[in-house]
């Protein structure tokens, strides 16, 4: 600093420290400061509006919930509620898994998707197989032999060459020709997390060893295969199977799971293979309803290469199972599984391919069903399902058409169905101004409330333990469940069997007297007063239990995810309550919920069954007491159990469908009436909706693999969606307004005094 006071910058010109001076100029500084900084902040805020609103000229509506990249691409859009527990078809028996795996792994037979009544016809395989009869000597019987004579059945299952499986690592070789991933260590799976992150990839063709590799893994003990109790009963050798499967499998390891057994070294007569397309089933006795079974998951192939690679410690803890990842030669490979949030079904590049039926029922071809006739599947490139556990954000999101179909829920109810004169339900105004399409079906299916027989409060074959189930059977009114809860969608059931199946009876032939009168013409459930008079005859009077003196206390098991199980628990215990019992609710998940059962933990549960095949065997078999649940991992969740039931159903089963089938099954029907180990519950009818974009509906009860059949017209969807989907502007633009409007006094109070500052000297 020199006399002067003043100090030279790099560039020599002086900055002055006079403090009059810097005020000055201080006070000038600030001035243009503010000066742009308002005019920063109006053209930010206009930059603002003019990108919200310049956004809103795209084509893409502004609540699409997919990727840009997906606008009119041929893909099916759906949801799912809750995460599926098992992708292996050993283990899968629930509906929400079939509607994934049914469309990955193929069974030999499939149900035709257009023809009623059922009918099975070849996928795999080249044919429906025809069972040859034998007898105790080795000697062959007629088709029509009664079954008494029969000792065992044989089928022969004949696959058709040139099927591939999907690409999948499990068969990924290196030059030489040798497995890429034969004996993974821990760090060679170092940022493997997904089955896409190993670098390769391959297929093999289809063989006969894999449909019978797939029948021993239903006798692996520690799979727990739903079905291994029935297929102990009919396959031959099956329970034979078990026990040297088991006495073979070396024993797991801590921390790294159980060692691969390679199962075709396990000798099993029940199924051989005969050559590289051909293999044989043997069935103890005879039992027609076997060739069902055929068309199901449980018979797909496995390639053994795919329970090696599964089997490799490391694996599991990644999820990398088959599980987790199915390996198939379907229509469809599982491409993306994030149960938290989405699955995708797309495309099997090695598909072999499949037609189009070219055959219908008469209505069908009026219906456009047949208009596709011939053409190769399947339609669409991928499908992919959303998880939504709620209904009204599923619903609301299949009205903005991002579903493209959905169930009616009962809040929606209204929305969508209104009731002819006729009681006849048809869609409302304004679902038909949208093009949306209703499809109704009486399903061939049953929900009830089930009692833990193993319990000893409700269960057990006492006359008080029935006489209390009976009780609660009148109690339970479901004609009002169906009414409140299912906006009239179902029939009360009088037993297992439901319409359709052979061994229904209608009218006064088939109720219930236990728990309906035959008066005016229809079944009217009896009054709470008989309810109360039998929990009187069980030694509780007025509900209340006489150990204790205080209200007999019974506990349920549920799922509950929403607001409508509130309301549906709420009317369940009041129901109880009519005969003074108080019912303790135990909610859950369904995983935990499938845990209980499997454990009979539980006293009292509502569950349901879809029907396998269309064979009243199908559903009096959850009665059947071998097939117990907790004793032998089965589908008879009550654990119900008597001696003369099942004596029948062994005879019933092997029988083709006449009088004396249905005289049995009469006999049957009444005993479970009288013990009541359930709540018949009702059969619900299927209302569903679809977008007019969708096309080659047609409810199939039977079939799970319908998919590969959708078509999608993207195009029209994607003209809809922007067409229902358009944004309201007018809120911007007053907002913009008001923006504008509330920044015009500021500025001009601004320059105001900005030009009272620059006349001041």
């Amino acid at each position: 600093m020199n006399a002067t006071g003043s100090k030279t910058v790099a560039d020599g010109e002086p900055i002055c420290v006079d403090s009059r001076s810097f005020a000055d100029k201080n006070t000038s500084h600030r001035s243009r400061l503010h000066h742009s900084c308002y005019r920063y902040f109006g053209a930010a805020v206009l930059a603002s509006v003019l990108a919200i609103l310049s956004s809103a000229c795209g084509d893409a509506p502004w609540n699409n919930p997919y990727p840009r990249g997906q606008v009119g691409t041929n893909v099916l859009y759906s949801a799912f509620s809750e995460r599926p527990k098992h992708l292996d078809p050993a283990r899968s028996y629930s509906s929400n898994e079939y509607a994934f795996i049914a469309q990955i792994y193929e069974p030999p037979l499939q149900y035709h998707f257009l023809n009623r009544p059922y009918e099975l016809v070849p996928l795999s395989a080249t044919q429906v197989p025809v069972p040859t009869y034998w007898d105790e000597e080795g000697k062959p019987l007629p088709a029509n032999a009664p079954a008494e004579q029969v000792a065992y059945s044989e089928y022969l299952i004949r696959i058709r060459p040139g099927i591939r499986f999907q690409p999948h690592p499990a068969f990924a070789k290196d030059e030489g020709g040798r497995p890429r991933y034969p004996d993974l260590t821990a760090a060679d799976l170092t940022g493997i997390n997904r089955l896409s992150d190993f670098l390769h990839q391959g297929t093999r063709e289809l063989t006969a060893e894999d449909f019978v590799y797939q029948i021993k893994r239903l006798a692996v003990p520690w799979l727990h295969s739903p079905i291994a109790g029935v297929m102990r009963e009919h396959i031959h050798d099956f329970a034979g199977l078990a026990g040297r499967i088991e006495q073979a499998a070396p024993a797991p390891v801590p921390g790294r799971g159980r060692p691969f057994l390679d199962l075709r070294t396990i000798p099993f007569t029940g199924a051989e293979v005969l050559d590289r397309y051909s293999y044989r089933i043997r069935i103890e006795g005879k039992y027609p309803q076997f060739v069902y079974w055929l068309a199901m998951p449980f018979f797909a192939p496995i390639p053994w290469e795919a329970d090696r690679f599964y089997a490799q410690p490391g694996m599991r803890q990644r999820n990398l199972a088959l599980d987790w990842y199915p390996v198939g030669t379907g229509a469809f490979w599982l491409q993306e599984n994030n149960p938290n949030l989405r699955m995708v079904l797309a495309r099997n590049p090695n598909f072999h391919g499949e037609s189009y039926p070219t055959q219908g029922m008469p209505e069908d071809e009026a219906a456009g069903l047949l208009a596709d006739a011939g053409r190769p599947l399947p339609f669409i490139e991928r499908a992919v399902y959303s998880l939504e556990k709620e209904d009204i954000p599923y619903w609301n999101k299949f009205l903005q058409g991002y579903y493209d179909s959905s169930g009616i829920s009962s809040d929606a109810f209204d929305q969508a169905i209104r009731l002819s004169g006729q009681g006849e339900a048809i869609l409302t105004e304004g679902m038909r101004e949208k093009g949306i399409g209703l499809l109704t079906a009486v399903q061939t299916s049953i929900f009830y409330m089930g009692f833990n027989m193993r319990d000893p409060m409700v269960g057990g074959d006492s006359e008080r333990a029935r006489l209390l189930r009976r009780a609660i059977s009148i109690a339970v009114d479901y004609e009002e469940y169906i009414s409140i809860f299912n906006n009239g969608r179902g029939i009360a059931a009088q037993g297992p069997i439901p319409p359709g199946i052979f061994g229904h009876r209608e009218d006064k032939a088939g109720i219930n007297p236990y728990v309906y009168a035959w008066r005016n013409g229809r079944a009217v459930r009896r009054s709470p007063d008989e309810a109360r008079n039998l929990l009187a005859q069980a030694g509780y009077p007025r509900g209340r239990d006489p150990a204790t003196g205080q209200a007999l206390s019974l506990n349920y098991e549920t799922v509950a995810q929403g607001p409508d199980d509130k309301a549906r628990l709420s009317w369940i215990r009041k129901q109880f309550k009519k005969l003074g019992i108080q019912l303790v609710v135990r909610a859950t998940d369904y995983n935990r919920f499938q845990e209980k059962m499997r454990k009979g933990t539980g006293q009292i549960f509502t569950w349901g069954w879809n029907a396998d095949y269309p064979d009243p065997e199908n559903f009096l078999f959850l009665l059947y007491g071998p097939n117990s649940k907790v004793a032998e991992g089965g589908e008879n969740a009550s654990n119900y159990a008597n001696p003369r039931f099942d004596a029948l159903f062994g005879q019933m089963k092997s029988m083709d469908n006449g009088p004396e089938r249905q005289a049995l099954i009469d006999e049957m029907v009444e005993i479970a009436r009288r013990d009541a180990p359930w709540l018949w519950g009702f059969h619900p009818k299927a209302f569903s909706l679809h977008h007019g974009w969708v096309g080659n509906l047609k409810p199939n009860l039977m079939a799970n693999n319908t998919l590969k059949y959708r078509r999608v017209d993207a195009a029209q969807r994607e003209r809809l969606r922007r067409e229902w989907n358009r944004p309201v502007l007018w809120p911007l633009w007053l907002t913009a307004g008001l923006l504008v409007a509330g920044a015009l006094p500021a500025v001009h109070i601004f320059r105001r005094r900005e030009r009272r500052a620059a006349l001041s000297p």
